[in-house]
């Protein structure tokens, strides 16, 4: 169960009440109810659950509206990371953006071997907490989503140039 020992702030946006049980889970050492290790894992194997059509939903707008429908939305499913964490990503990949040889927009949930609870980011923007423990708390991060593919592709853009966009090169404006 995730913490209940939250300041009164029940008409606070979501994002800012996920972000203050964030900082009560690191305040009494617990994620999602859990203490042990075991627990989180399992806790973070369910929010990529709970994650999956709302990643694969941000990244297929994009490729509907920004790609032109050319690209390919993939999943790794939860895996073993390097450091013996575990990691889950989505990725969206096309062919401008492997003519450029720029990796693909993604968008990750991570939870590394050293860290005390798991974490959202991209694969070239930073780290947002990750605190999903049902559909309700998934859905909620559907904004953060969208907001890491696009600051995703932003960057691509700024390594490479504009040409990397289908719609640009194709002349859609608006």
């Amino acid at each position: 169960m995730p913490s209940t020992d939250l300041p009164p702030s029940e008409d606070a946006p979501q994002h800012l009440r996920s972000l203050i049980r964030h900082f009560v889970d690191l305040r009494d050492g617990i994620h999602g109810g859990e203490t042990s290790r075991q627990g989180k894992e399992a806790r973070f194997a369910e929010a990529v659950e709970h994650l999956d059509p709302y990643a694969r939903q941000a990244l297929s707008e994009m490729n509907r509206t920004l790609l032109l429908d050319t690209g390919t939305v993939t999943a790794t499913g939860l895996v073993r990371a390097p450091d013996g964490g575990l990691e889950a990503a989505w990725t969206l990949t096309w062919a401008e953006q492997r003519d450029a040889q720029v990796e693909p927009v993604t968008i990750k949930a991570f939870y590394g071997r050293s860290f005390h609870h798991p974490h959202l980011g991209g694969g070239t923007v930073g780290v947002w907490p990750l605190n999903v423990f049902n559909e309700q708390d998934a859905a909620a991060e559907l904004p953060t989503l969208r907001s890491i593919a696009a600051a995703d592709l932003h960057n691509l853009v700024f390594q490479r140039d504009y040409r990397i966009v289908p719609a640009i090169t194709a002349g859609a404006t608006s």
